[in-house]
């Protein structure tokens, strides 16, 4: 983790249907952390990076992403939504899939060329997707598809990922092999925000947290502020819960 502060969140707030999601929601997170974004369903924890991402927008509050809007940074931030928002039956292939992901800084009109194709090829590598890469994304299973969308984003060589619950629906070897590849980009440092939901396992995957329900609830270094005290004020006081157990 560096001195420096990779996104600056002021008063934000959201609301659908003049219902708030997210209230009044002040963050910092610092540049080369592996942040976990943890709550109960209907948190706003999905929200909270579609709104930095400038996907919702809210109805106050600031956003930065080192300390401009995101319109100007976009080259910077890499996006793996959740699985369940994507058209898996969409006729192409995991190569090109994460060739999309040099579009960003290719623009629309120029196709993507040798340089770009052999970047995708390593990408494809790193998350051991390389014999697939003429497969169709419709006939993976769903660990591999969660797999080809992180080497997509891998491909753009952001300084800062966002991921949407990416270890929803895969099995213990992908999980294991998406973490590796999550503490690598920290260690590299890049700043990583995930959207997760197992418990158990934020101190081992994670240096930082942030505890959210509507509100902020906490925000720092997970040996500092993932407790039991934390969990209940997120969860509610019927929560039980001990992350010695």
């Amino acid at each position: 983790m560096s001195d420096k502060v990779a996104i600056t969140i002021d008063d934000l707030t959201v609301a659908y249907n003049y219902k708030p999601v997210l209230w009044d929601i002040d963050l910092t997170i610092p540049e080369g952390v592996l942040m976990a974004i943890v709550g109960p369903n209907g948190a706003g924890k999905s929200t909270l990076i579609k709104s930095i991402l400038g996907i919702i927008k809210p109805i106050a509050g600031t956003i930065s992403i080192y300390g401009k809007s995101y319109k100007k940074q976009r080259s910077l931030v890499a996006y793996v939504p959740q699985k369940g928002s994507v058209d898996w039956d969409f006729p192409t292939t995991a190569l090109d899939v994460v060739l999309m992901g040099t579009y960003g800084k290719l623009g629309w009109i120029k196709r993507p060329g040798k340089k770009e194709k052999k970047a995708a090829l390593e990408a494809l590598e790193m998350v051991g997707m390389l014999p697939f890469k003429n497969r169709q994304i419709s006939q993976l299973s769903g660990g591999q598809q969660q797999r080809i969308f992180l080497a997509r984003a891998l491909v753009q060589n952001a300084e800062i990922y966002f991921m949407d619950e990416p270890f929803q629906g895969v099995d213990a070897t992908t999980e294991k092999a998406i973490i590796k590849i999550l503490k690598n980009l920290r260690k590299a440092g890049k700043t990583v925000i995930v959207v997760h939901h197992d418990l158990q396992t934020v101190p081992e995957y994670f240096d930082w947290v942030t505890f959210l329900n509507v509100k902020k609830i906490a925000t720092g270094p997970v040996k500092d502020i993932f407790n039991d005290d934390n969990l209940i004020k997120t969860y509610g006081i019927n929560y039980q819960v001990s992350i010695q157990g």
